[in-house]
């Protein structure tokens, strides 16, 4: 199974040990479309337009997450609506580039923004839409509205078009799709990031689109209410055992396990170790924001993430 040839920047970045690594900054790689850069070919009829790892932009327009597709003998699966229509559009724009099959299904990984105010665009062309009921409900009722109040202030014209629509169908533990040849299994995994996380599993080329159960480049924001020790279970308990050979995290290159693994729970034991440590020395909510983090200053997002991080591991770990 090899990687596109449009993947060999990313086939260097892998090659440097993960602790060294620094991901892109660069504003815009495609100025001719909305898209933050180009899809590349993951696998044999598996795509992804990867997004910034950096927080939204107007330079970006809010594609800083990754919009991948499925393209099979009988259609074409979208994985996350996109942050807005115009994004949407663009990747519609890309998938024509690529085949003549029609886009059958939107699957959107979790409830946040920028993998749902993009269904605005879909089901305006007929499209269904596939979510977990956890997310579906998550956007509904506070990443929409405070997603596209995000999205306006910082996208400006690009904006344009996007309203609230949610997803047309949910599930609850998994949805198992045939499209054409290609088996395509909707997973919820279990309890990670955010309410609903969802991934997508193709057993026929091993390859796992995670969502954001999963990170390469960036710093895993961690949410109050998210729970980390779950997050660390579910990802060495069921999704570790599918034995993927390629992943595409949420945010950040396609690569392997080891790598994911290295960038996301590694991440997260460390922080809870670290702040396991400052609570036994008697530490407050004030300090714990500046628990040494430095070995993961090469992540992207660091700069935004670290202390909030810490301070909501304190919290979720004060009372443990």
């Amino acid at each position: 199974m090899r990687f596109d040839t449009r993947l060999i920047a990313t086939a260097t970045l892998l090659a440097v040990p993960a602790t060294l690594a620094k991901a892109d900054d660069t504003p815009d790689k495609y100025p001719d479309s909305v898209l933050y850069d180009a899809p590349i070919k993951v696998a044999e009829g598996v795509y992804s337009a990867i997004g910034a790892t950096q927080p939204p932009t107007y330079e970006n327009a809010g594609h800083n997450n990754n919009l991948s597709f499925i393209v099979t003998s009988d259609g074409v699966a979208v994985i996350n609506g996109g942050a807005s229509w115009k994004l949407a559009e663009a990747l519609h724009d890309e998938i024509g580039k690529i085949t003549d099959q029609p886009v059958k299904l939107v699957i959107n990984e979790n409830g946040q923004g920028h993998s749902m105010l993009g269904n605005s665009y879909w089901t305006a062309q007929g499209v269904p839409i596939l979510a977990h009921e956890e997310a579906a409900a998550d956007f509904i009722d506070t990443e929409g509205p405070r997603g596209l109040e995000a999205l306006k202030s910082y996208a400006l014209e690009n904006a344009e078009g996007t309203t609230i629509v949610e997803p047309t169908e949910t599930f609850t533990d998994r949805k198992d799709i045939q499209m054409g040849d290609t088996r395509i299994e909707v997973l919820n995994l279990g309890p990670a990031h955010s309410p609903g996380d969802t991934q997508v599993w193709l057993p026929g080329s091993k390859v796992l689109i995670a969502g954001d159960i999963a990170f390469s480049e960036r710093m895993p924001p961690i949410f109050e209410g998210t729970c980390i020790l779950c997050w660390i279970e579910t990802f060495e308990t069921a999704l570790e055992p599918l034995g993927a050979e390629i992943i595409v995290p949420g945010h950040g290159a396609p690569t392997d396990l080891a790598t994911i693994r290295h960038a996301t729970i590694d991440y997260l034991k460390d922080l809870r170790a670290k702040i396991a440590e400052h609570l036994d020395n008697g530490g407050d909510l004030s300090q714990a924001y500046y628990v040494d983090q430095s070995q993961w200053e090469w992540m992207d997002t660091f700069e935004e993430l670290a202390t909030k991080n810490a301070g909501v591991v304190f919290s979720e770990m004060e009372f443990e």
